[in-house]
């Protein structure tokens, strides 16, 4: 595969841009990830992730697209995206995460119910997971090949219809780079130790590696099903390496070209906008919180948060108080203080999108949430109504517009919502 050239300057007409970079950003007429630390935690902190601070776990019938008969994946446009004028027709995104058990199972008539009685307008819902499970029925061979397909939503097209008519935005989370399913399946498409053993995380997983073109193609081709059943957004997590492999221990084989590993991650996303945006869908990753303004997080995991943002078109930061560690910030235990942590967050998030160009395209910032107690760790404090409001203030008050909920339980904190009509900036 032929490196991207990822920073070249664009050459275009300047359009304003924001100071802040959570705002919604001008973006003309063309469409619109997740994970944690070496740290990484319970259940109940969910499948988004974080660096060097902790972790979170989760738990149709469409024909996908054949993939390109090429041999290798197409180079990702040299320039980068322009800015854009506004999309009328995507909301400000107010969301919580649904797995592919829940979002067939019957309480998903509960959750229903909270969008229905609160400002909640949007669901992600898991069309692959972190075991690499794709989580309804469809017809694309790799996914037929592992086996990989488990129909927890037995009827999509039904549930995607009922969702729609609730003037829900349906956002598709595909995981990435951790697929120990594909890994275990198909070897030779995951990451290596120099010895030429797998590698395998502290939970015994295997990766796929993110070099491989295969590994991407999949991706995409799940995307495009997701893109065809009516999805409005493709977010993918775990776009990243592991956090528990250095360089020298990893053999990555001979498509790394000479390229990073900060390199390869920001050219997924490039490629995944490319070849999605198309279909009307727009583009989101989750990253790690702390690679916005940690160098050493940063390249270990491979996300730079400026060069990825500078194609998607929306940038999801695990902004979690409990994936802190004491002190960041100058805030002694993030857990116990919520607003500040995601402000402080947030406000280093403005400063990195600020740097990008005037009239180079930037992300829409839509961070992920805390809606769990972290009872791992040693300050932290029960999440209730108090604690989820203060982050969705924080995140106001930071310049941004919109926000994601997680709990790898799909148990959602309804005294932390408002109700019915209302002004989403204004204070609890």
């Amino acid at each position: 595969m032929k490196k991207a050239v990822i920073f070249a300057p664009a050459l275009m007409l300047l359009l304003s841009v924001l100071t802040a970079g959570c705002i919604r950003q001008p973006e003309a007429e063309v469409p619109t990830v997740r994970q944690v630390s070496s740290a990484e935690t319970e259940e109940e902190a969910g499948d988004g992730e974080q660096t060097e601070e902790a972790k979170q776990t989760d738990e149709s019938e469409q024909t996908a697209p054949e993939a390109a008969d090429s041999d290798t994946v197409p180079e990702p446009e040299d320039e980068p995206r322009e800015a854009e004028a506004p999309r009328k027709d995507v909301p400000m995104v107010k969301g919580i995460y649904i797995t592919g058990p829940m979002a067939g199972h019957t309480g998903m008539a509960d959750r229903e119910q909270l969008a229905a009685d609160t400002e909640l307008n949007a669901m992600v819902i898991d069309i692959k997971n972190d075991e690499g499970i794709v989580t309804y029925k469809m017809n694309q061979p790799l996914v037929e090949e592992l086996g990989a397909g488990v129909a927890y939503i037995r009827d999509l097209p039904e549930l995607m219809g009922r969702l729609k008519e609730q003037d829900l935005y349906l956002i598709a989370r595909i995981v990435a780079f951790k697929d120990p399913l594909l890994a275990e399946k198909r070897p030779e498409l995951c990451i290596r130790k120099k010895d030429g053993g797998i590698f395998r995380d502290k939970n015994g997983l295997a990766w796929v590696n993110p070099y491989e073109e295969e590994v991407w193609e999949y991706l995409i081709a799940l995307g495009k099903e997701a893109a065809l059943a009516g999805f409005d957004e493709i977010q993918f997590d775990y776009i990243r390496f592991p956090t528990e492999i250095s360089d020298g221990e990893a053999d990555y084989g001979p498509r790394i070209q000479g390229r990073t590993k900060t390199d390869v991650i920001t050219e997924f996303p490039a490629y995944a906008y490319e070849q999605l945006s198309p279909l009307g869908v727009r583009v989101s990753a989750d990253v790690f919180g702390t690679v916005i303004d940690n160098e050493n997080d940063a390249v270990l995991v491979g996300q730079d948060y400026g060069a990825m943002a500078r194609y998607l078109d929306y940038i999801c930061p695990m902004v979690y108080p409990s994936h802190y560690r004491d002190g960041v910030y100058g805030i002694e235990h993030p857990d116990l203080m919520p607003y500040e942590t995601v402000a402080a967050a947030l406000k280093a998030s403005n400063e990195v999108l600020e740097k990008i160009p005037q009239g180079e395209h930037r992300a829409v910032v839509r961070p992920w949430l805390q809606d769990f107690t972290a009872v791992w760790i040693a300050h932290h404090q029960s999440y209730e109504g108090e604690q989820i409001r203060q982050q969705i203030q924080a995140v106001y008050d930071s310049g941004c517009e919109e926000w994601l909920l997680w709990n790898a339980k799909c148990s959602y904190t309804p005294e932390g919502l408002l109700s019915g009509e209302h002004d989403s900036t204004s204070e609890f």
